[in-house]
């Protein structure tokens, strides 16, 4: 297959038929993890807890698969562009591997160490044991996520968009229809509860991998998974994890501050732990429509940087900003307009709506600058300068908003904590414009 169509169509159409197929894919995911919520919230807060506790560890395993998905995605993009195809393949062969090994590894130790986690942050015994329930089905799941991201990268790179959309909406679909069927024994299900979530959660992601398996046997495809991959082609898996430590570390950031967060507001009330697993909830929903734009730019702007087109490289750049910019005003607009009925979704605790609220619209006056850090990390992923984008990521996950939250919230309580969302965004956001002026 023939991916000139990278080097040759104009940018902002090039971009949005890349993009638009992630944005939809995108908003199904977060529309599933919203439907998810509120199913699980229908069990009690406890559930809703317990589930805001397993979420950093749950998005600490997608940070990983999708890290390394995004070194295989820039490292496939770029041999492409340069027209080496062996170069690519064994890119491709080799992701696939090291994604096997990653699952398993993440899978043993996650199970192992979720209870006694659960445990720091709670003092609950019903919470714990909500959370051990969920964890212990959840990551059994682990090596099907890393392969099925995998897949998802590769055909990416391809620009297969339209692939990745139909992965992700057939195991989207398939976890919404089980959610209600295995937690509330519906029909001929049995009841399970929060097992019933998680195992939800996982036939989804393991129909999205069976999707991939298939479409690979019938389509024709450019990039190949084969023995030759393994051998050969020097430096190849060096370069993916060049790339993919950096971006795994760029999304494992926020279950890190995530969980310093939850540390910092259980002294003063559960409630917030709460508020804030509902603002990440509804934060993944604003955000991913900007993560699929980004998704689109990354194999579009690292095929330009292989063939040597870096005038084009920084104008996909700046469209790409654009459009992110775009999407974060609406989601401002939204959050300052809904934001007690957004957290009335997820709790009918009459005090934790108020709170809830209160909190977005103070942490949303950060969202239209911070298009400016997720623009410039993603590009910089995909012209495969891993460094840069951490250090990005870095500012906005710990070096910057940890300190600024410990000391607003030792000053203004939790109010302090969500003001320090807003004041990192501008601060990061002049960071980035300097690294991707230096590169």
């Amino acid at each position: 297959m023939n991916q000139r169509f990278m080097r040759e169509k104009p940018i902002l159409p090039l971009l949005l038929s890349m993009a638009l197929p992630m944005v939809v894919s995108m908003l199904v995911n977060s529309l599933y993890n919203i439907i998810d919520s509120l199913f699980v919230a229908k069990i009690g807060e406890d559930a809703i807890t317990a589930l805001s506790l397993v979420y950093p560890v749950q998005n600490l395993i997608n940070a990983l698969a999708i890290g390394f998905g995004v070194g295989i995605n820039a490292v496939i993009s770029y041999h492409l562009g340069a027209g080496e195809i062996d170069k690519a393949d064994a890119a491709a062969t080799r992701g696939i591997a090291c994604s096997i090994v990653h699952g398993v590894v993440s899978m043993i130790v996650c199970i192992t160490v979720m209870p006694r986690f659960l445990r720091l942050f709670t003092d609950s015994e019903q919470v714990a044991e909500m959370g051990t329930q969920y964890a212990s089905i959840a990551f059994a799941f682990s090596v099907i996520i890393m392969v099925g991201l995998a897949f998802e990268k590769i055909y990416q790179a391809m620009g297969r968009m339209q692939v990745t959309m139909t992965a992700l909406l057939f195991g989207c679909v398939t976890n919404i229809v089980l959610d209600p069927l295995l937690i509330f024994g519906i029909g001929p299900f049995p009841q399970l509860g929060m097992r019933g979530a998680a195992l939800a959660t996982g036939i989804g992601q393991l129909v999205t991998l069976a999707f991939y398996l298939v479409i690979y046997r019938l389509q024709p495809v450019s990039v190949h998974i084969t023995r030759k991959g393994l051998h050969g082609t020097r430096g190849i898996t060096a370069r993916l994890y060049a790339v993919g430590i950096p971006a795994a570390l760029n999304l494992a950031l926020p279950s890190l501050l995530i969980s310093c967060l939850n540390a910092l507001l259980a002294e003063l009330s559960q409630a917030y732990v709460v508020v804030l697993g509902i603002y990440y909830k509804l934060q993944t929903f604003l955000y991913l429509p900007a993560s699929g734009i980004i998704q689109g730019m990354r194999p579009v702007i690292g095929y330009n940087y292989g063939a040597g087109e870096r005038e084009r490289v920084s104008r996909i750049f700046q469209v790409a900003l654009a459009l992110c910019a775009c999407i974060m005003m609406i989601g401002t607009v939204l959050c300052l307009a809904f934001a007690s009925p957004l957290m009335a979704l997820f709790t009918e605790n009459v005090r934790t709506v108020a709170i809830g609220a209160h909190a977005l619209r103070i942490i949303c006056v950060g969202f239209l600058v911070s298009a400016v850090s997720v623009t410039a990390s993603g590009a910089l992923e995909g012209l495969g300068k891993g460094t840069a984008s951490l250090v990005i990521s870095l500012c906005r996950y710990t070096v910057v908003i940890l300190p600024i939250a410990v000391v607003l919230c030792r000053i203004m309580g939790a109010n302090g904590v969500w003001h320090a969302f807003w004041v990192t965004e501008f601060i990061s956001a002049g960071v980035a414009l300097v690294a991707w002026k230096r590169v």
